[in-house]
């Protein structure tokens, strides 16, 4: 493989490869039924979260700031695993691993970007559920559509300048040995670990975003509920009480899906140093396209809005000629 040499701003060399090569479950026996599972989860992933895209945007009536945050939740989860499961497939029919250093990098600013705001998509929808059940009089002032949109917009601006600095300083590393990267995609760490100059300032962005984009939002979700669960204890009757809980249950359930697979592996990993690696990456894996291809599914048979249009989309087909 052909390095290339360039020349940084204080005049030392960098050596970047033309690309890498993506390693994983080599010791895995079933990893060709696994493959063929991605590729279902992936259609229906796509299927589903472009179902309520258009139900959404086809509905005026589904025109609010509860929607508008479940269609952001649902753009998210497309690009997410539109990013990850084609190239994993490619990977296993066509058997060439090998990524080009810039496509490298542009799949590791899409990955990274998505996955964070996937974060902070189900802290907004916790927002949404705080001020209908805390601040129910107040609530068409406080949070409305256009509110909704300002939040939403910000975040991905936040967001994208944070991933695109991370992706960046990339390119100041140099790669001098072996370009190999044991993962299911062209992940940060395994990718900066190969560098044979100094990356510090990598794992320090590495470490610091990862700590504040997953337990940021997470410790507002929980902080959410707990007024939620404060102010529905307080209601007189437990119908009122049932009822308010009742809207919380799809968000709590997309809540657990994605918080708790990442949580596990995390702290699985680091209390326990005998896990296999295949099986790592494999639940690394799953972790990231599991939640975009449940999160469709569960707003369409728990919400009674999204459900009713479905049904009646189907009754629609179905008399059509």
């Amino acid at each position: 493989m052909k390095f290339q040499k360039r020349t940084s701003g204080n005049d030392s060399v960098l050596i970047h490869p033309p690309g890498f090569y993506i390693v994983a479950f080599t010791s895995l026996s079933f990893i060709n039924v696994y493959f063929v599972f991605l590729a279902f989860v992936y259609s229906v992933t796509v299927i589903f979260n472009v179902l309520v895209i258009y139900i959404i945007v086809s509905d005026y009536r589904l025109h609010t700031p509860k929607f508008v945050a479940v269609i952001n939740l649902a753009v998210i989860d497309l690009v997410l695993s539109s990013c990850v499961i084609p190239s994993m497939i490619k990977l296993f029919l066509s058997k060439d691993n090998f990524i080009p250093f810039n496509l490298c990098l542009l799949q590791m600013f899409i990955y990274y970007c998505f996955v964070t705001l996937e974060s902070y998509a189900l802290a907004v929808l916790a927002y949404d559920r705080l001020i209908a059940i805390c601040f129910p009089l107040r609530q068409h002032s406080i949070n409305n559509t256009r509110s909704m949109f300002v939040i939403i917009g910000i975040i991905w601006s936040v967001i994208i300048g944070a991933i695109i600095f991370t992706t960046s300083i990339m390119t100041s590393l140099s790669f001098c040995g072996s370009v190999q990267v044991f993962s299911y995609f062209c992940d940060y760490a395994p990718v900066f670990r190969l560098a044979c100059n100094d990356n510090s300032l990598q794992w320090a962005c590495a470490s610091i975003l990862s700590l504040v984009n997953l337990t940021g939002p997470l410790s507002f979700i929980i902080l959410s509920y707990a007024c939620i669960l404060l102010v529905v204890f307080r209601m007189k009757t437990v119908e009122r009480r049932l009822k308010a809980l009742a809207t919380c249950t799809e968000h709590l359930i997309l809540v657990a899906i994605f918080y708790i697979p990442i949580m596990s592996i995390f702290f699985i990993g680091l209390f326990s140093s005998g896990i296999d690696p295949d099986l790592r990456v494999l639940s690394l894996s799953l972790s990231t396209c599991i939640p975009p291809c449940i999160n469709p599914i569960i707003y369409s048979l728990k919400t009674k809005e999204i459900k009713t249009r479905v049904l009646a989309l189907i009754h629609k087909v179905k008399i059509t000629p």
